[in-house]
């Protein structure tokens, strides 16, 4: 009687384990799904600029002073009602071209007639903005506002935002964990027009975050740039805050399997490729909304920097797609497209968290060094 009881008591044990596993992963189905922008602020807000300028950024990534075509679609939550008045300022300060809803190089459209403002959201929207326009100057700005940053009012954005024939790219700086049902979700990241999607691989170190994770998307990770004196590169590293990894649910790609990722195991690898997110080497952006009761001039970092403006260097070049980079990566010229960044890590999880040559699974094939892949 007692083993008996014991054995119970083990299948007891048992089922508990079970049942609390299923009550965590209930949690992370896509009905829960809440998307965070994954930005950092660093610093003290001030009344100038302190951070990044378009023309240091440019040097680095060898981007043109001008140029770009189509429009380039920025996906937010809520409502920024200064947006377009933060984005002048912004322009005047670095002496770019005026983005106006008057001259037709800015839009806004809403989800729904009356939203909601939240400062964490309005700050991540006027930095992708911002960036955005001052990557591609000449290309057309489109912020369209979600209602809530939940799952499906972020699709309908989305939706909204691929359904237009002149839009050539669609920025996502935004994510969360994935969830079993994302891989019926994949239409929503296919444009019949030729769109490219491109959302932030997450903040939080080493793992996989949705959408980013989508075949469909292209996954931006992070990497930390030094500059000099004279504000050119001196090294390029992998930032420690990148996400990346292995997705539990997305089959692996043609255009990753084709150039054969090591460790993937036939899933989906992230992230794709990187641009800098280093809060400490942060953006300039300027937001009169404010963050904590402080408004100004921010110095911003994180992966969310670097998708608007891959989806910017989308509309420079018309060409920055994934089958596109993963062909330029395995050619004898890869040098020519993309900084492989070799050093830095993600977490401790040896292998997957480490960069090295060719591709790794913080910075992915490396940061743009032209328009044209």
């Amino acid at each position: 009687m007692k083993k008996i009881s014991e054995l119970l008591k083990y299948i007891t044990l048992i089922f508990l384990l079970f049942s609390n596993a299923g009550l965590v992963s209930a949690s992370t189905h896509f009905s829960t799904f809440k998307a965070r922008p994954p930005i950092h602020i660093s610093g003290d807000v001030a009344t100038s600029p302190h951070g990044l300028t378009p023309d240091q950024i440019k040097n680095i990534y060898h981007l043109p002073s001008t140029g770009g075509s189509g429009t380039i679609a920025i996906i937010g939550a809520y409502d920024d009602k200064n947006i377009e008045g933060d984005l002048g300022v912004f322009d005047t300060q670095f002496k770019i071209s005026p983005c106006t809803s008057v001259n037709g190089c800015f839009e806004k459209h809403k989800m729904a007639g009356a939203l909601l403002s939240n400062s964490g959201w309005t700050l991540e929207t006027s930095m992708d903005v911002e960036w955005a326009h001052a990557i591609a100057p000449k290309a057309k700005i489109l912020l369209v506002e979600a209602i809530s940053p939940s799952g499906s009012h972020l699709l309908d954005a989305i939706d909204y935002a691929r359904s237009r024939a002149d839009v050539v790219a669609i920025s996502m700086s935004f994510g969360g964990k994935e969830f079993p049902e994302e891989t019926n979700l994949e239409d929503h990241f296919v444009s019949k027009y030729g769109a490219v999607f491109f959302a932030s691989s997450g903040d939080n170190g080493a793992g996989v975050s949705w959408p980013a994770v989508s075949a469909h998307v292209v996954s931006v990770g992070g990497s930390s740039i030094e500059i000099d004196t004279n504000g050119d590169l001196k090294k390029e590293t992998a930032w420690s805050g990148s996400g990346g990894g292995v997705s539990t649910y997305i089959l692996q790609p043609d255009y990753q399997s084709s150039y054969t990722i090591p460790r993937a195991n036939k899933k989906r690898a992230v992230p794709d490729v990187a641009y800098n997110a280093d809060p400490h080497r942060g953006f300039s952006v300027y937001d009169s909304l404010g963050y904590n009761t402080k408004k100004g001039w921010f110095v911003l970092g994180g992966t969310s920097a670097g998708a608007p403006q891959w989806a910017a260097i989308q509309a420079l070049g018309h060409s920055a797609t994934h089958q596109k980079f993963y062909a330029d990566k395995a050619s004898i010229g890869h040098a020519l497209y993309f900084r492989d960044i070799t050093s830095g890590s993600n977490g401790s999880c040896t292998y997957y968290c480490d960069a090295r040559k060719h591709y790794d699974y913080i910075t992915g094939l490396g940061t743009p060094l032209t328009i044209s892949f």
